[in-house]
């Protein structure tokens, strides 16, 4: 009785690897600046944490990324309901584990800086999606806005 147990439990644990063998690749899926290089589309929403209280901001926009991480194209953005188009341009890292950030210059249509922001990403679906998060927003001037903005962005 012993024997057929410990056959059977070998048997198991061989079915078990080989099942293991055959999970897809998917989940062990790596990320580079060429895997993420394309046309995008996001969104973003959120608020600045002013002094006199949370103001709403959101914006929808679309960049290209190549493959040495920089970033470049428009948006059209809107904080408490006054809306602009903007150019944004950058640079972008992006790790094996698929986390990446990102350093985006927000400028107006004749090309003065108006705010940089630096993003923390997380890309999913293959690298066809990324999840970020605005992790500092600085002005022209040097001044700080604390923010809580989250962008969904896809790949087109």
């Amino acid at each position: 009785m012993t024997r057929n147990f410990e056959r059977f439990m070998l048997a198991l644990f061989s079915f078990a690897l080989l099942l293991a063998g055959l999970i897809p690749a998917a989940q062990a899926t790596t990320c580079t600046l060429a895997s993420v290089a394309g046309n995008w589309g996001y969104t973003y929403t959120g608020n600045l944490l002013l002094p006199s209280g949370p103001v709403p901001v959101a914006a929808v926009g679309r960049y290209m990324a190549n493959l040495d991480g920089n970033i470049s194209g428009t948006q059209t953005r809107t904080v408490a309901g006054a809306s602009a188009q903007e150019v944004i341009k950058g640079s972008a890292t992006v790790n094996s584990d698929c986390t990446g950030t990102a350093t985006i210059g927000i400028y107006d249509q004749s090309g003065n800086l108006l705010r940089t922001a630096v993003l923390a990403a997380v890309y999913v679906n293959n690298g066809r999606q990324a999840k970020d998060i605005f992790e500092s927003l600085v002005l022209d001037d040097g001044t700080n806005v604390p923010v809580v903005i989250t962008a969904d962005a896809n790949k087109q």
